[in-house]
């Protein structure tokens, strides 16, 4: 079911399929989504806002019979997961945006997902009710509660069916073990504990246990003066649950293993990869440093979101990447107006895709770029309202560097910086991808012959 970006005859077979969120450029602080997120089957996407509010999503069966009909993900459960705070002590207010969404692998009937600000981590538990009891003894079926003594008989109360009902419920709250903003959250294979990242510290906790962590890993120097770098991401291998990632500021990946000591501040393998000086600058620093880092579902591969590149790792090999591919590099010319504005500190977010054939990730311009890593191909697509007429093909994007521009290229000088994708999420079993502009959710599928 996974082909990759390319068909034979080589065109693009991605196409609109929905579209979620208000139309209006009058963008609410609040409604901007700041994490999206598939679960393990796909059947469910999460996504997160500025709101401190989750939205899910639920895929619809519509005909089993034809499964080329594609379903539709509708509205599932809307629920507030954090509220805004103060921190009295600090002076500080703690916003209530939502960093990061990780889903539980399903145990039983209900789901579980973990989600986090920047201070305090929640675990929700989703769940559907589809019947009511009804025939109590000491109650009427309002509520109000009977006299003993007129009580006469005994009756046996029945579950009735009802409307179906979606119920969010915070069952644990993971709260006060983060000084500075958590950037990240990785659910461990073993599926009974799970990591949360910070600027400087990383802290293991058990999905059971809410008073207490151990911290796992701590680069606060001694003296603040002397910090020279941040971790950026953090994340557990898939499949060996002693292992684990985090990425710096400074480009380079640390891989640790948590049989070796209890705190792992010395690493088993540094992921980095030597500059080249040709394109050494003032803004090198900055733009080495890694947004995101994403282990490959088959755990042999990492891969890794710069500035400017996706880079894809090979776990057996630490002095340099295997593949790396060019997001943007037109805007490497561009990076001195991209500084003012701030845009250079935007972290993009990138993701594999099923079977790890074809990483994507976003640009800016409501681009977004996919890379075939088998057929060495890349496209650029948008997520537009112009293209948004179900199971419209979407062109691929040209932008042009400089020279004469060509009818169908954009100028990188109108490159609109303000539309920018930095979420994104494929669906783990299909060619089903989740695209994230500021306040809308863009869906679109791969064209069904």
């Amino acid at each position: 079911r996974l082909a990759g970006i390319v068909r034979p005859g080589g065109d693009m077979q991605w196409c609109f399929s929905q579209v979620k969120g208000a139309i209006d450029d009058d963008v609410a602080e609040a409604d901007i989504i700041s994490t999206v997120e598939f679960n393990h089957t796909g059947e469910l996407l999460a996504t997160g806002d500025k709101g401190g509010r989750v939205v899910i999503f639920q895929q619809e069966i519509e005909n089993k019979n034809q499964p080329q009909f594609r379903s539709e993900y509708n509205v599932y459960s809307t629920f507030q997961s954090h509220e805004p705070e103060f921190d009295y002590l600090k002076s500080l207010e703690i916003e209530e945006k939502i960093n990061k969404i990780r889903w539980l692998p399903q145990k039983n009937a209900a789901q579980f997902l973990l989600s986090t600000n920047d201070k305090t981590i929640k675990l929700w538990k989703i769940s559907e009710r589809d019947k009511r009891p009804e025939g109590y003894n000491l109650k009427e079926d309002d509520g109000r509660f009977k006299d003993p003594n007129n009580i006469t008989s005994l009756r046996v109360p029945v579950l009735i069916p009802m409307d179906l009902m979606v119920e969010a419920s915070p069952r644990r709250v993971f709260a006060n073990a983060h000084t500075y903003h958590i950037n990240s959250i990785s659910v461990n294979s073993d599926n009974e504990t799970y990591l949360s990242a910070d600027d400087l510290r990383i802290n293991l906790w058990h999905l059971e246990i809410t008073d207490r962590s151990f911290n796992i890993v701590d680069i606060k120097p001694a003296n603040m003066e002397e910090l020279t770098e941040v971790i950026t991401a953090a994340e557990f291998h898939p499949h060996q649950c002693n292992t684990f990632v985090y990425s710096s500021s400074k480009g380079t990946i640390r891989l640790c293993d948590m049989r070796v000591s209890a705190l792992c501040d010395k690493h088993s393998k540094l992921f980095e990869e030597p500059e080249d000086p040709s394109n050494r600058s003032f803004f090198s620093e900055i733009i080495s440093s890694i947004s995101d880092v994403k282990f490959s579902h088959n755990g042999r591969y990492m891969m890794t979101r710069d500035y400017l590149s996706v880079k894809i790792w090979d776990l057996n090999m630490e002095s340099r990447p295997v593949e790396t591919y060019q997001v943007h590099e037109y805007l490497r010319s561009k990076l001195c107006s991209l500084y003012e504005n701030d845009c250079i500190f935007d972290k993009f977010e990138c993701c594999w895709n099923g079977n790890d054939s074809v990483v994507m990730t976003g640009s800016y311009n409501n681009f977004f770029r996919m890379f075939d890593r088998g057929q060495r191909r890349d496209v650029t697509l948008e997520a537009s309202r112009e293209n948004s007429k179900p199971m419209q093909v979407l062109k691929p994007r040209k932008v042009c560097a400089g020279g004469k521009r060509k009818k169908d290229e954009i100028s990188v000088d109108s490159l609109d910086f303000n539309k920018k994708i930095l979420h994104t999420a494929w669906h783990p079993q299909d060619n089903i991808i989740a695209v994230a502009t500021t306040n809308n959710l863009y869906i679109f599928q791969d064209k069904v012959n």
